[in-house]
């Protein structure tokens, strides 16, 4: 496995700390570029989330009408304006959910870790790796996503950028914990992209892709705030079109970026 050959011919004689930290350096540039080798992975986890946002703009009938009778702040705005949120949901939700469980669950089945553990690089390195690989796919599949909205639909500038940002990092962190808990436990990466779908679509829905969340029902929408994808799709929405600080949706991320890691990090099987 190239990942292994990586970490086994870095000296030793350096000190344990560098050590550690130039063979996970070497590892995740390793890691990174088989990423970048699989075709179908990088297509759905940084392209998909554009073409589906510009699928249902140019496509779909009615997205590009003008939203009526809802009053501020969505009077007026294109009804794909109200969808770009989820769309950016949808990226959050490839990645962690679909991308990063079949990898972990893989290496598994593979035996990767256990090979691992006989070398100066511990089996956490890959894990450590793809977190971080997962991350930069994020910050490259949502900006995308949301260039291509303001681009071609004119979707409006967020209002407070900072809660946006905010909104969007500890919804990325509580997606990418549930996907931790799924490829720790998945014995196969077959299972673990099963396990992934049947989670994605629900998320999606909470998330507002089928309706948008100033169109949902007031009980859906509150069922949606305390889910991950829907708390964050909500959060972002309100970051992006205006209505005041998100404090409970950004608190339920908060909180399930917290259990999902501590569930993650306790229930991992290495081998």
């Amino acid at each position: 496995m190239t990942t292994t050959a990586t970490t086994t011919d870095i000296p030793a004689a350096t000190g344990s700390r560098p050590l550690i930290a130039r063979g996970l350096l070497r590892l995740t540039g390793t890691e990174l570029r088989l990423f970048s080798r699989d075709v179908g992975t990088v297509f759905f986890a940084l392209v998909f989330p554009t073409v589906l946002l510009l699928g249902m703009g140019l496509v779909i009938p009615g997205m590009r009408d003008p939203v009526e009778g809802m009053g501020p702040p969505w009077e007026g705005m294109q009804v794909i304006h109200l969808f770009t949120p989820a769309l950016v949901s949808v990226a959050i939700a490839t990645v962690a959910l679909n991308t990063l469980p079949a990898y972990l669950a893989g290496y598994r089945e593979q035996g990767v870790f256990r090979r691992l553990s006989t070398t100066p690089m511990r089996p956490s390195g890959i894990l450590q790796a793809h977190l971080t690989i997962s991350v930069i796919s994020l910050l490259v599949a949502a900006p995308a996503a949301v260039l291509a909205a303001v681009v071609v639909f004119d979707v409006p500038l967020p209002q407070r950028p900072v809660v946006l940002a905010a909104a969007f990092l500890l919804g990325a962190g509580a997606m990418l914990g549930v996907g931790l808990i799924i490829g720790g436990l998945a014995p196969k990466a077959n299972v673990a992209s099963g396990i992934g779908m049947l989670v994605y679509f629900p998320m999606l829905f909470f998330a507002g892709l089928w309706t948008p969340g100033p169109l949902m029902p007031d009980t859906l929408q509150a069922i949606a705030g305390y889910t991950p994808l829907g708390a964050a799709s909500q959060a972002m929405s309100q970051a992006w079109f205006g209505g005041g600080v998100p404090a409970q949706q950004l608190a339920v991320l908060a909180a399930y970026g917290v259990v999902t890691f501590l569930i993650g990090a306790r229930t991992f099987r290495w081998s």
